[in-house]
């Protein structure tokens, strides 16, 4: 007896340590215990579990005959697909049921009602199942079978059964679990290795220790070659700079959401979104962080493009406020220019009242630059021709010289053959002269600035408006100065925006390049940076051919004659008109507003030449020049306008032909043109 209680021992132990083994997989602990139980207690055994739906599976058996399994299979799996029924029922409760020396109807009790009537066919003489109970749930049966003739199952075969149930039950709560777990780690794997997103994980210090296959992407490398490398590596200067707060952060237990743009392996750059928080450690130690990375840069590039989409709305609405300041701005200064012109002719040579009136009109002329450079800023084009670049250039070097002073080097680069452009040659110089103002101010110290024109081919997209492409002159003034940070490169162009201390300064400047430069149908792209310099290049269309400027009478011949009918909704600027013609030698009528001047052609007034505002109460100077032409279809027509022709077009429907001479005038530009237009007929 001592002999046998040693091998059932040493089995058990035997059984135990391959449970424990075997507890990773479910199948395996069932295949181990089954055939355990059929060695040790004989003859056969078998093993049914309960399902999730509260049904039972299939029965695994083992028997050390052949065809044993088949057969205990078909008796043994004979009891209720439910746990609530019979003797299944009873083994819930966590009894032990046993038949030995089966009788027909305990057999009827196991076996399908097919088999009832061959109880010695089926070769069973006793019974024992032992229920499965692991974490206080029902997890199943054991269920062993004798085939010897009379046999039975005694106490100590019983407890040595409920003993392997014991065993077999704690191995299938280990491989539940275990199979739980590993479930649970293939959906965070699956989840972890299909998100759209890239998942980084880096120690204290913010070297790799893991990153899925989409943050490898995003970063231009292999998973295995990403594993170990710093993130300091991928971070641009200001992610670099930030870093080691950050991880700081993670390591006092603070998560963040924040904006960076990352470095690829092959050094293109992009933008992403981290949400990244503290990773703990076995002991709730924080051993790192964990980044969830999402790729912006779409979002970046259009949040930049709708930020200069805004800057363009505010550019374009200041410029029209500029543009209407401007107009009137210039009525006012052609009367008081022309007045102090006028009281300058009548006083007496070298006297107070002569000083006085040259004055006026020097403060006058300044304020027409004033407004000059408004309307340039506003977008509004005058008289644009073609121009041609190297004689530009040559033209404005000595202007450039005064303006820069002798501390700063000019210099100047001009490629050979370069085409000519479609602008307006004053409006250039002008932001020539800006560029050259600023680059002084910005190298206080002295330094050196360089213009340099060359031709260039753009393709569709090649600058901020996607559609501009064809053939531009590229005009880039560059100064070795203090350069510019990056919000003072965000406001540069906006108008009124200075970083000057001085008393007076407008911050125009810049602004108006940019209003003369996209008025011209070209493009404009700043390059700065502290310390280094500050590169502004200007993109304009390319012409073909260059144009001869038009030839304007001799002085000599501003005196003339006719009737000049003056239509001005301003009455002193009225009055001032008929105080520069009538000493010429011209009759003047002077109407302010268009209804009067049409009564007075319907009164019998005969002009020679029409003399209007284009914009007007009522009607425009285009209207009414159609409606008195019906009239009198060879009248002459000259317009004046504080706005200059890119404003009137489509607003003043000025014809193509049409004569225009833009406020403030003095007398020899009004005679000038007053004699030119009658000169010239339709």
């Amino acid at each position: 007896m001592e002999t046998a209680a040693r091998i059932t021992h040493d089995a058990l132990t035997d059984l135990t340590s391959a449970l424990m083994a075997a507890c990773t997989r479910v199948e395996s602990v069932l295949e181990i215990a089954t055939e355990a139980a059929a060695r040790i207690v004989g003859d056969g055994g078998g093993i049914r579990l309960v399902r999730e739906d509260g049904r039972f599976g299939p029965m695994i058996t083992h028997h050390r005959t052949h065809d044993g399994p088949e057969m205990l299979g078909e008796f043994l799996g004979g009891f209720s697909d439910r746990v609530d029924q019979g003797h299944l029922n009873r083994l819930r409760a966590g009894a032990t049921i046993v038949f030995s020396s089966m009788a027909q109807q305990e057999f009827q009790q196991l076996a399908p009602p097919q088999h009832w009537t061959n109880l010695a066919g089926a070769r069973i003489s006793a019974v024992l199942a032992c229920p499965l109970i692991g974490d206080g749930a029902f997890l199943g049966y054991l269920a062993l079978a004798r085939t010897s003739p009379d046999a039975t199952y005694v106490a100590a075969d019983v407890e040595t059964a409920r003993t392997i149930a014991e065993h077999t039950s704690a191995a299938l709560v280990a491989a539940r679990s275990v199979a739980q777990l590993r479930a649970s780690e293939d959906r965070y794997r699956n989840i972890v290795e299909t998100t759209l997103d890239g998942v980084w994980q880096f120690d204290r210090n913010g070297v790799t220790t893991f990153a899925n296959a989409q943050m490898a992407r995003m970063l231009g490398l292999k998973r295995e070659e990403l594993s170990g490398l710093s993130v300091r590596g991928f971070l641009d200067n200001n992610g670099q700079q930030r870093l080691a707060r950050r991880l700081e952060e993670r390591q006092k237990g603070r998560s963040e959401v924040y904006e960076c743009r990352l470095i690829r392996a092959d050094g293109t750059a992009l933008w992403v979104q981290m949400s990244a928080a503290p990773l703990f450690g076995q002991d709730d130690e924080i051993v790192g962080s964990l980044a969830l990375v999402s790729d912006i840069t779409e979002r970046i590039a259009a949040r930049d493009m709708q930020r200069q989409l805004d800057q363009l709305r505010r550019v374009d609405s200041l410029g029209q406020l500029a543009g209407g300041i401007a107009h009137d701005f210039n009525n006012l200064l052609t009367v008081i220019a022309g007045s102090a012109e006028v009281l300058a002719s009548d006083a007496e040579p070298d006297s107070d009242v002569e000083a006085m009136s040259q004055s006026i009109m020097r403060a006058a002329a300044s304020g027409a630059a004033l407004t000059h450079q408004l309307l340039a800023f506003g977008r509004r084009s005058p008289n644009a021709h073609t121009v041609s670049v190297p004689e530009l250039l040559d033209g404005a070097r000595d202007l450039l010289t005064r303006a820069l002073g002798e501390h700063i080097d000019l210099r100047v680069k001009i490629d050979e053959d370069l085409w000519a452009v479609q602008a307006d040659r004053g409006e250039l110089e002008q932001a020539l002269a800006n560029l050259a103002v600023n680059a002084r101010d910005a190298m206080g110290k002295g330094g050196r600035l360089t213009i340099e024109a060359h031709n260039t081919e753009i393709d569709p997209g090649g600058l901020e408006d996607a559609q501009a492409s064809g053939r531009f002159v590229v005009l880039a003034v560059s100064d070795t100065g203090s350069g510019m940070d990056e919000e003072t490169r965000s406001h540069a162009f906006e108008p009124f925006f200075t970083t000057k201390k001085a008393r007076g300064a407008a911050g125009l400047g810049l602004a108006t390049v940019y209003g003369i430069v996209h008025n011209s149908g070209g493009h404009i792209r700043l390059v700065s940076d502290l310390g280094i310099g500050t590169t502004v290049k200007i993109f304009l269309p390319a012409k073909e051919t260059t144009e001869e400027p038009p030839v304007l009478p001799p002085v000599e011949n501003l005196r003339g004659q006719g009737h000049v009918l003056v239509v001005e909704d301003q009455p002193e600027l009225a009055q001032l008109v008929r105080y520069l013609l009538q000493p010429a030698g011209y009759t003047v009528t002077v109407a302010t507003d268009p209804a009067a001047a049409v009564s007075h052609l319907h009164a019998g007034a005969r002009p020679d030449l029409l003399l209007t505002d284009v914009v007007m109460p009522g009607m425009t100077g285009s209207e009414l020049a159609k409606q008195m032409r019906e009239l009198y279809p060879d009248l002459r027509v000259l317009f004046m306008s504080g706005y200059t022709a890119g404003v009137l077009n489509p607003r003043g429907h000025l014809d193509e032909d049409s004569t225009l001479i833009q406020k403030p005038f003095n007398r020899e530009s009004l005679l000038t043109a007053v004699a030119k237009a009658l000169g010239t007929r339709r």
